[in-house]
Order: structure tokens, then C-alpha cells, then sequence
């Protein structure tokens, strides 16, 4: 059992009038002793509310929280809450705030131990020089300080902060962020904090709560911070784990802006209770794909109205990352997906520790496209294969570890790069440091130095290639030719639901990945995906790669007519 635990914990209020309000659901939260976790979400999506739970100033009405073994029935000095508005008496100083909590808490102790306890935390939050000062005497960063100061001088089990920087200017706050952190670090204290700041959320916390929209609220998520500890600032914005977890952030809390903002219209005809001639279960498909060059088949679909033949009326939705694609269909926001081709068993088996979600692969989209890139200073090293690479590492002696982004973990770019790594007896989880990036993120992290190089799509790498930030060792001919790449992913429950939306989704696909293999049309091609609604880049970029010809770097060009396969050789056939 965990050190405090929210289970199944619902909060309902009832108004003068007996209007019933759920604000909460079944939220279920484990927390470790000495574990730092923030909870974010937009406002009425019951944060506060799981806050004065946990605080014992509004109980659940139905499941319980529990801290150190004990059910909560109501506050008490192991659970300290510092507000965003500091709460102080005005008409005391600085010492006597936070002296007015020691003394409540430990009355049996002697005077010169309280006063001792009340010194400790004036130093630890750096005010012995305003000890003396009332609080309209000191700045807002100031009095917050005394909050923070009053809530741990009682020694609690238990530290909970209720946005407790969301009134600062931005200058306070990243000063106050940076003294909290380091007061965790040497106290180790369990803290469950609420925040509307994704930077400050990733900077202070091991876990982040991500809450769904209310009424009914509940956990919808929970992102594990993969920055190591201890953390300063500039670290951890160099750090390359930072952007790809903070555009996940901003990505959820997006998505429930739209979800929050959609509820609010009128009622529309579900979408289920439409039927076209040809008798689709589901005329309206959300599709969801990634910016790369490989989206061609969704896009030649859409904009050759190869879906509106076959009765479809299709959203494509662009995702920021693979994550999102596997969220999105996992939660039904999205139908279907283009998917990396190990997506749907990876969700079916519950990859990264998610709940398991059967997902199907109704159809192999592509085969190839992908490229591994390294930064332009070890071609500067003579650096030109693998052997060059690991050569390079023997003989590197700076201790800096070397790190390659990839797209996604049950992604082929992960596997093509762990066996290019392994061909020169490069250990990929010893030898080098393997992240995942967002294909997008890509060349920003190597062009800030975030990361060494990387495995993704097109038209990435020959943005890096052309921009003279890095070069292409190896492309996946080199590695597995005409290996699955994109599939056309949905879960079974919604395959079994929709089966003949399913087949005419596949049907047209199916013709549009013809088309996109046609020599003649890849021009047509290039220019529309290359617009600002599906891959936004400069079709200089896209088309290399689909055009047949593909540049290495540094002067290296060659004729790879294969780099991307969308139907011919029985492309599609799951048999291959």
C-alpha cells in the first residue's frame, strides 16, 4: 500500500436548492512517501476539490483517502496547505505567523524549543532579515514565503500547495519555484501541489495528474517526469526529455479546452444514427496521422475524394506526436489512426504501463521512409557507418552521455536503430542515451544540442541534411528493406461496431496508396502534403525521398526509388 492513497474517491455537492452537483468520480491516486506530485487541468476539473479531500476540509462522499495507514476524517497537523493567497495576520510579523502554528501544534513543547523550530523555518525560506516585519511591510513573494515557512514549521507528513505561485510575476515565481525545489530535495517531504504551469509542474514534480473536465471528473492521465534529480533550471530546459513531455502537457490540456468548449454547443444528431446509401454505420471519421511524408495515402484519400466515394466524410486530425495517436483512439476521440506498425499490439499488451486496449491493423499503409541522422560534428570526425560511430564513442573521453531520439517505443524507428547500434556492438541501453521525440521536435533538439542524432520519417531528416546540421549514415534499405512502417490503426470494439465504415475506410486507402505509388503522381503528391494542414514544411524537404532521389549530406546524393513503398510488391498484404 502506498504511503497515501485516494481510492475510488468521488465529491458530490448539493446547492441551497438541492441541485446535485458530481465534481468528482472514481479518482484513484497512489502517492509514495516523499513523492512530489502536481495536479494540473482546467478550472472545474475538481483539483482543488481532490486537494481539501486529501487536507481533510472537504471529505469525500463516497471512497476514502488514507495517509499512513490512517482513513482521513478531517484536517490535522500531519497535512499542512499553503494557499495562492497566503492567508497571514496582518497584524503580526513575520516570526509571530509562523509562530502562531508552531505553538497550536506543539503546545507541550518548551518555549525555547518552539522558538527554535520558528527560527529554523525563517532561514530555511531565507527572511531572517524581515523576521520582524508585518506583512504589508514585505513583497508578495515574501508573504508566500511565510506561507510556505508557517505550513512546514509544524512538521507535517503531508505538504499541500494550492497554486501557491499563480498570484507572482514571472521573475518571483522562477525565484520561488527554484527555493522550493531545493527545500524538497533536503526534506524530502510528500507534496501534492495545484498548478495551471505545465514548466513549473515538470520542473518541481516526479509524477503530473492530469484531470479530465468536469462534472464527473476524474484522473486522466499520469505522466512520469523523466528528468533527473537533483534539477536545476537551465538543465532541465537543455534536457531533450523537457519539450517532448511539455508539448504532451499543453497537448492534453488543448484537447480538453476543445472537449470542454464542444460540450457547450447544441446537441447535434449522434453520428451513430446516420446512414448513407451504401448503409456505413458511420458516416463522420475522425482519422487521426502524424506531419510526416508518409501521411501521403490519408491525404491523397481526403483531397482525391477517394473517401467521399465510398460514402466517408473524414476529419483528418493532425497530432502533435504518436503518443496523442494512441491516446486519441484508445479514448475514442479518434476512430482511427495512421499508426507506427507496432502501435496496436503494443497497446493491446498495454505498453509504458497503460491499461491494455485492443487495437487492430486493418491495413499495412507503407513500408520504408525512415532514416537515421547523426550532428553534423561527428561527420566533422570522420564519422561515415556505424563502425566510424562506435569507434568514436571508444575513443571519446568527455563522460558526456551521447543520446538519440527516436519516434516512439514500440515504433520501427526504435528497432532499426537499436539493430544499426548492435551491428557495431553498440550496447543501445549502455552505450548511448534513447529518447523519444516527437518527429516535429526532431531537428530543433538537434540544432540545440539536445541530442546527438536520431531515427524518424521523412521529411525530417532531410530538413537536418539540407539545413547542414547533420547527415544520413543509414536509411531502413540498409537495415530491413520493405520492412511494415504506418498502419491504419482502430480498436476492435469500434472495428466490431462499424465493420462496413471499416472496409470502406480500407477500400479507399487502399486506392489511394496506389495512386500514391505511381511515379506520375508523386509530384501531385509532394506539393499536398506538403500544404499547411498535413505536414507544413517546405516541399523542397518532402520531396527528397518520395521523388526517388535521397541526399546523405555533404555532397552524397543517390537514386533510392524504395525509400517509401505504398502498394506495389503486395505492399499492403499483412502476409509480408
Amino acid at each position: 500500500m502506498a504511503y497515501l492513497e485516494i481510492q475510488n474517491a468521488g465529491k458530490v455537492f448539493t446547492s441551497a436548492d438541492g441541485t446535485v452537483y458530481e465534481a468528482l468520480k472514481g479518482v484513484n491516486l497512489p502517492i509514495e512517501e516523499g513523492e512530489f506530485i502536481s495536479i494540473i487541468g482546467h478550472s472545474g476539473c475538481g483539483k482543488s476539490t481532490v486537494l481539501n479531500m486529501v487536507a481533510g476540509l472537504g471529505l469525500a462522499t463516497s471512497g476514502r483517502v488514507v495517509v499512513d495507514g490512517e482513513t482521513v476524517a478531517g484536517p490535522g497537523p500531519d497535512r499542512m496547505v499553503a494557499f495562492q493567497n497566503h492567508s497571514l495576520l496582518p497584524w503580526l510579523t513575520v516570526r509571530q505567523n509562523i509562530a502562531l502554528a508552531v505553538d497550536a501544534v506543539y503546545k507541550a513543547r518548551s518555549e525555547a524549543e518552539r522558538e527554535a523550530l520558528v527560527e529554523e523555518h525563517i532561514r530555511m525560506v531565507s527572511l531572517e532579515k524581515a523576521a520582524d516585519k508585518k506583512p504589508g511591510e514585505i513583497s508578495g513573494g515574501m508573504r508566500q514565503r511565510v506561507g510556505i515557512a508557517r505550513a512546514l514549521s509544524t512538521r507535517p507528513k503531508v505538504l499541500l500547495l494550492d497554486e501557491p505561485f499563480g498570484a507572482l510575476d514571472a521573475l518571483t515565481r522562477g525565484r520561488l519555484q527554484e527555493q522550493l525545489l531545493k527545500i524538497w530535495e533536503d526534506n524530502r517531504i510528500t507534496v501534492i501541489m495545484i498548478t495551471h504551469d505545465v514548466e513549473e509542474a515538470l520542473l518541481l514534480s516526479d509524477r503530473i495528474v492530469m484531470m479530465t473536465n468536469g462534472p464527473s471528473a476524474r484522473v486522466g492521465d499520469i505522466m512520469s517526469v523523466e528528468l533527473p534529480r537533483p534539477r536545476k533550471r537551465m538543465e532541465v530546459i537543455n534536457n531533450p526529455n523537457y519539450y517532448r513531455q511539455r508539448n504532451e502537457l499543453l497537448y492534453y490540456l488543448n484537447q480538453a479546452k476543445k472537449e470542454k468548449a464542444a460540450a457547450q454547443l447544441p446537441a447535434k444528431i449522434p453520428v451513430t444514427q446516420v446512414r448513407t446509401a451504401s448503409g456505413l454505420e458511420k458516416q463522420l471519421v475522425n482519422l487521426g496521422f502524424v506531419p510526416l511524408s508518409d501521411c501521403a495515402p490519408l491525404v491523397i484519400a481526403k483531397e482525391k475524394g477517394m473517401f467521399a466515394k465510398y460514402g466517408l466524410e473524414v476529419n483528418l486530425s493532425r497530432e502533435p506526436s504518436w503518443k496523442a495517436i494512441a491516446l486519441g483512439v484508445a479514448e475514442d476521440r479518434l476512430d482511427a489512426a495512421q499508426m507506427v506498425a507496432g502501435m496496436p499490439l503494443g497497446q493491446t499488451l498495454g505498453i509504458a504501463n497503460r491499461p491494455p486496449v485492443m487495437v487492430t491493423a486493418a491495413l499495412t499503409l507503407s513500408r520504408n521512409g525512415n532514416a537515421i541522422t547523426l550532428a553534423r560534428k561527428f561527420y566533422e570526425r570522420g564519422v561515415r557507418t556505424r563502425e566510424d560511430f562506435k569507434r568514436y564513442l571508444t575513443e571519446d573521453r568527455t563522460g558526456k552521455p551521447h543520446t538519440l531520439g527516436m519516434v516512439h517505443p514500440s515504433s520501427m524507428h526504435n528497432l532499426l536503430l537499436r539493430y544499426w547500434l548492435a551491428g557495431a556492438d553498440i550496447d543501445p541501453d549502455q552505450d548511448v542515451n534513447l529518447v523519444v521525440i516527437s518527429p516535429p521536435q526532431m531537428v530543433a533538439n538537434l540544432q540545440a544540442g539536445n541530442i546527438d542524432g536520431f531515427c524518424t520519417g521523412e521529411p525530417w531528416n532531410s530538413r537536418a541534411v539540407h539545413e547542414g546540421l547533420g547527415f544520413v549514415p543509414a536509411t531502413d534499405l540498409d537495415i530491413w528493406p520493405a520492412h511494415p512502417e504506418k498502419v491504419l490503426g482502430m480498436k476492435e470494439s469500434w472495428l466490431e461496431a462499424n465493420p462496413k465504415t471499416a472496409l470502406a475506410l480500407v477500400k479507399a486507402l487502399l486506392e489511394a496508396c496506389r495512386y500514391c505509388d505511381l511515379p506520375e503522381n508523386r509530384e501531385e503528391v509532394i506539393r499536398l502534403i506538403s500544404q499547411k494542414a498535413y505536414v507544413n514544411a517546405d516541399p523542397i524537404y518532402s520531396a527528397l525521398g518520395l521523388s526517388g532521389s535521397y541526399d546523405y549530406g555533404f555532397g552524397h546524393t543517390a537514386q533510392v526509388p524504395d525509400f517509401n513503398i505504398f502498394f506495389k510488391n503486395h505492399a499492403n498484404y499483412s502476409f509480408r
